[in-house]
């Protein structure tokens, strides 16, 4: 009863605070189907590689405010798959399969391009390849370029990474990258337990309904509507009876869809692919069920209370605090933040950016709301909060947030979009994380 009540409270506090929200995608960006048809590797949906930003020009600061302060949080960048199991599902099915003369030639194919993907990744998994190291140094040339006032000589950088080898490397390739763009930067960089439970907070009792038996069941219900995988699994086996008997074609080709929306972060893009096995409807269908579980498992779906983005709470409180000790600095630099794509998410949802705070009851509907999961969580995903102020004396703060670059809405009344008052935002957001921790406590 008590958890019914908050919900309810913060129903009532959103309403009043929030400005209407535009939920359906922007004009100019067309629905995923037929973004799909101009370029496959969005299907990946979290497994695309980083894009270029669709802004290219930023609204400039109102008059008088001035840049003084950059905090970010960003995805670690493409990478392997994160356990060898990634591949060895559909390689031993197609192997055993093979092994038996159940292969057909397009089968005997697939089975090939999967062992090379794993020869490439064997004792990698979850690393970061090339394109990966490549999208830190882009990305960090860019934010230098855009905020070049936080970058000056003698600018102090804070960054912080969880304590994965690939976090960390992340971290130490964009800090690199600031050298080159200016020697004389005062860098302090540090990846430690110590802060890891706001960098990759861990929520037991969050992370057990993350799929719940409900949240499963609704996305069974969904897959069912969907199982055009059927002709492509097919194609790879000459024997039906084998296929029925010894193969869980479902799985087996979200394996194979995995694969393939995972290869565009390999070197291996660049001499095969796996769409050549789907077509245009498989591609969308397969997409849909990973839009949809991403939806599930990090959003405020309706589900076991729809809370799961509080998962983000202490990141969020993090952010908040440091910016309220930054404001009292004269000259207070950027803190960066590398960690994990389980993160963005949930803090994209807790945060509301551009509507993805909402609740879908229809599953069917959710891509029409305005839920696209590569728009958000693409590797490399980044939240960047540029602040500007008159001088340090100025009290009325103001902020912009940028969502993979691109500027982003808040559910926040605004007189300056995309502008917003920082004090508005820090009472906002406070009041409902406590709110949530408060009734945790109860």
């Amino acid at each position: 009863m008590r958890k019914l009540f908050f919900l309810m409270a913060l129903a009532m506090l959103s309403s009043v605070v929030k400005a209407q929200l535009q939920i359906e995608p922007p004009p100019q960006i067309q629905p995923p189907k037929e973004e799909f048809k101009k370029n496959l590797r969005l299907s990946g949906g979290e497994f695309l590689a980083y894009p270029i930003p669709r802004q290219r020009k930023q609204t400039p600061a109102p008059e008088g405010k001035r840049l003084f302060y950059v905090s970010h949080y960003g995805h670690f960048g493409s990478h392997h798959h994160e356990e060898e199991m990634d591949y060895d599902y559909a390689l031993n099915c197609l192997t055993e399969a093979d092994d038996q003369g159940m292969l057909t030639t397009l089968g005997k194919d697939v089975l090939d391009r999967i062992r090379r993907m794993k020869a490439e990744a064997y004792l990698r998994w979850g690393e970061l390849t090339e394109v990966g190291l490549s999208q830190q140094r882009v990305i960090i040339s860019r934010m230098f370029e855009r905020f070049r006032p936080v970058f000056g000589d003698g600018a102090h950088v804070e960054a912080h990474s969880t304590i994965d080898g690939q976090t960390v490397l992340a971290m130490g390739v964009a800090l690199q990258q600031l050298l080159l763009l200016n020697q004389k930067l005062d860098i302090h960089q540090d990846a430690s337990l110590h802060e890891m439970y706001y960098m990759s907070q861990q929520d037991s009792g969050l992370q057990a309904e993350r799929l719940s038996a409900q949240k499963r069941q609704a996305f069974d219900a969904f897959c069912k509507k969907r199982r055009r995988w059927q002709r492509m699994v097919g194609a790879l086996f000459n024997d039906k009876d084998y296929l029925e008997q010894r193969v869980d074609g479902e799985k087996l080709n979200r394996h194979l869809f995995r694969l393939a929306s995972n290869l565009q972060s390999s070197e291996l893009r660049k001499e095969m692919t796996f769409y050549d096995l789907y077509t245009d409807n498989e591609i969308y269908e397969n997409w849909q069920k990973e839009n949809v579980l991403q939806y599930l498992t990090n959003g405020f779906s309706q589900y076991d209370g729809g809370d799961q983005p509080y998962s983000q709470r202490n990141l969020l409180r993090r952010i908040i605090q440091q910016t309220d000790s930054c404001i009292k600095m004269s000259h207070p630099g950027s803190t960066l933040r590398f960690g994990h794509e389980m993160v963005i998410m949930p803090l994209v949802c807790l945060l509301g950016l551009d509507g993805y705070d909402q609740q879908v009851g229809d599953l069917d509907q959710l891509e029409k709301r305005g839920w696209v999961d590569y728009r958000v969580l693409p590797m490399g995903a980044n939240i960047q909060f540029a602040f500007y102020r008159k001088n340090a004396s100025d009290k009325d703060v103001l902020f912009k947030i940028l969502l993979n670059e691109n500027e982003a809405t808040l559910p926040l009344n605004t007189d300056i979009a995309p502008y917003y008052h920082w004090d508005d935002f820090r009472d906002y957001y406070l009041q409902r994380i406590n709110a949530y921790d408060e009734n945790l406590a109860e």
